[in-house]
């Protein structure tokens, strides 16, 4: 099967679905894609039988009528990009829904409020699953305290990707978030940043266990030359490309997330388990998640060999 060059995006009426629908426009716009704008509504499982009459009136038709106002909402916002958009209101939990059509679509985005912890609805665990399960690339769009400012909504943070940072520490995992950065910079015209982050100062982490006398600037050093193999091989397959390099004192988590504050997209690499190997341990993900200032495109490795055997991705 053909994937269709395609983005799915999920909404849910939020302002912080609203910013991500935003983002996935601009993207489709950019690259010439399609937009598939997606709102899923689920009742509980227990039926309006089993409950006081005064429940009654929670039915499938009113809520259905909600979804339906909240996706031509949303087709309207996007209505005026020259993008191909189609809309459609789904019934089931709203992660699922957008894992399982993550299957038919070349990348998926959704929104989080940032605010230290993602917010219920579509907002909640989608956010969360959808990186860890999705079958192509996700984009987790936060929505900051002041994105709403006129000077900064649908531009900094939505329609212009200058600045993209790339976690890498030598594992097939982050060499495969690389490649994917890669496109993306070629797609945006953007600048490209590869780090590596080493725990040294912090005495605590993996690097913990070194003797003091370690001479710290050689450890960098070394870390450097790797990630040099790795960069420029990768400039050599795409010449139109400069990847700029930086290996830092910190953890994965730190470095990205300060990254963020100056950078338009963070690109990291999972192991599509719900959580990052290398550089980026266990709940590192996450902590990335919730505190980018900017967009974090996740690649699995699983989504990645599926997008490599699929001649469309």
């Amino acid at each position: 099967m053909t994937r269709p060059e395609v983005v799915l995006v999920g909404v849910d009426g939020s302002t912080a679905s609203l910013h991500a629908l935003d983002w996935a426009a601009a993207y489709a716009q950019r690259v010439g894609w399609g937009l598939h704008i997606v709102c899923s509504y689920s009742l509980p499982s227990f039926t309006a039988a089993s409950l006081d009459g005064g429940y009654a009136a929670l039915d499938d038709t009113a809520i259905a009528e909600g979804a339906k106002a909240v996706l031509a909402e949303a087709e309207a916002r996007v209505s005026g990009l020259g993008v191909k958009v189609e809309g459609t209101v789904a019934t089931g939990d709203a992660a699922g829904v957008l894992v399982e059509m993550s299957a038919e679509h070349c990348l998926a985005v959704v929104g989080t409020r940032g605010r230290g912890g993602f917010t219920e609805r579509l907002l909640g665990t989608v956010s969360s699953a959808l990186p860890a399960h999705a079958h192509c690339p996700t984009v987790v769009v936060p929505h900051r305290a002041g994105a709403d400012d006129p000077e900064r909504r649908d531009g900094d943070l939505v329609h212009d990707v200058r600045r993209i940072v790339v976690g890498v520490d030598g594992s097939p995992t982050s060499e495969v978030a690389l490649r994917h950065a890669v496109g993306q910079a070629e797609s945006w015209g953007a600048e490209l940043v590869a780090v590596a982050g080493v725990p040294l100062g912090s005495g605590a982490g993996v690097l913990a266990w070194l003797p003091s006398q370690i001479d710290h600037e050689q450890v960098l050093a070394d870390i450097k030359a790797g990630l040099d193999v790795i960069v420029d091989q990768v400039e050599a397959e795409h010449p139109s490309i400069t990847i700029k390099r930086h290996v830092l004192d910190g953890s994965g988590a730190e470095l990205l997330t300060e990254f963020s504050s100056a950078a338009d997209l963070i690109v990291v690499g999972s192991r599509g388990r719900g959580g990052f190997r290398g550089l980026l341990l266990g709940s590192t993900s996450q902590a990335v998640l919730h505190h980018s200032q900017c967009p974090v495109l996740v690649v699995t490795r699983k989504c990645d060999e599926e997008m490599q055997a699929d001649p469309a991705a």
